[in-house]
């Protein structure tokens, strides 16, 4: 029996030729979209699509790894164990099976969360044309979290910032004036940016293409950075009391949701579940998204991580010794490089799938 961890990878250029090896070998359909920038080894970046089953499937399961760059090492393993195992081919009739790998790819090539636009792609999914949503306790911590210098006593006076707003407002409140997202300062984190990304374009490109004639839709996509180690939490975006929040409990048990206050994750700006819904409703078709999020490591180191990164791209020296310890941090924190964690992500993954596709027959 082949063991999961062979099917993740070390690197995106390795995680692109595996998926596409395995998906290949499985008899799908391959299809590639171009990513304006390269990788810190002058390689070219794509977003890579393979599908499985008839063009005109009434029923459609989408994957999608790398929303956040980082943690496409998670998605992609997924995914391409999701093939070479077979599980890809386990299609009912009248059922479709899309792998979307690499959705961010210049964030997964460069070990960063974000895409070339220094944009969190789940918070781009937002209406520019109208006026953007605040965040107004970003707005009062943005120096604090983005600092100019990144050393000891930087972190010091950081730290005393966050510790005195987290006495005033609560624990929830800074996590959402962290992770909420913010559309004032493009140098900062989780920003939502001030029009589509790449990456948001071609993800509705990507599944105006693939959707074609499907009456129903369910996509999972693959998150790392929130939770106890290895554990899958399935969380969902749909509005409480509706439909699709009351499939989505029915398909996978467990369910979170933000706006509930049920998850892990803070209630979130322009996220790309809610974005998707929204397009795919004026098409008529019922969609059923789940964000399934695996832990790594404590909440706080990987908000360190995603600021030291910040800094780094903005102010710090990438081949220096701190730029490369700082690179091995933002890793560990969105991919648990070890057999257990592997195993248990594949396994949740397995669940869930097969979940999704026993839902879709209705």
């Amino acid at each position: 029996m082949t063991s999961p961890s062979t099917y993740f990878s070390a690197s995106y250029a390795e995680a692109r030729d595996k998926f596409r090896a395995a998906a290949q070998a499985a008899g799908a359909c391959l299809s590639q979209y171009v990513n304006p920038t390269k990788g810190p080894n002058g390689e070219t970046l794509t977003t890579d699509v393979a599908r499985l089953g008839p063009e005109d499937a009434d029923r459609l399961l989408i994957t999608v790894s790398a929303t956040h760059g980082a943690e496409g090492f998670c998605g992609a393993g997924v995914q391409t164990g999701s093939f070479a195992s077979g599980l890809a081919g386990e299609l009912p009739s009248g059922t479709a099976f899309v792998a979307i790998h690499a959705i961010n790819p210049y964030g997964f090539a460069w070990v960063r969360r974000v895409t070339e636009e220094n944009v969190d792609l789940n918070r781009n999914f937002v209406d520019h044309a109208k006026p953007l949503p605040r965040n107004d306790g970003y707005e009062e911590l943005h120096d604090a979290i983005c600092p100019r210098e990144w050393n000891a006593a930087s972190d010091a006076a950081s730290r005393a910032r966050f510790d005195d707003y987290v006495a005033r407002e609560g624990a929830a409140s800074f996590q959402k004036a962290l992770s909420g997202g913010q559309y004032r300062h493009a140098d900062g984190i989780f920003y939502g940016g001030t029009a589509p990304t790449w990456a948001r374009r071609t993800l509705l490109g990507i599944i105006a293409e693939e959707a074609g004639p499907a009456r129903a839709v369910a996509l999972i996509d693959y998150h790392t950075g929130l939770g106890p180690w290895g554990e899958g939490e399935k969380i969902v975006t749909h509005r409480p009391g509706s439909a699709a929040l009351a499939r989505a409990e029915q398909w996978y048990g467990n369910v979170t949701n933000p706006a509930l206050g049920t998850s892990l994750s803070a209630d979130l700006h322009g996220d790309n579940l809610n974005g998707l819904e929204a397009v795919l409703a004026g098409k008529g078709i019922a969609f059923t998204g789940m964000a399934l999020e695996y832990g790594t490591l404590p909440l706080r180191e990987v908000l360190d991580a995603v600021r030291a990164d910040n800094w780094l791209h903005h102010h710090g020296a990438l081949e220096s010794a701190q730029g490369r310890a700082l690179k091995a941090l933002m890793r560990r924190a969105f991919y648990g490089d070890r057999d257990d964690w592997k195993s248990m992500i594949f396994e949740q993954a397995v669940a869930a799938q097969r979940a999704a596709l026993t839902g879709l027959l209705g």
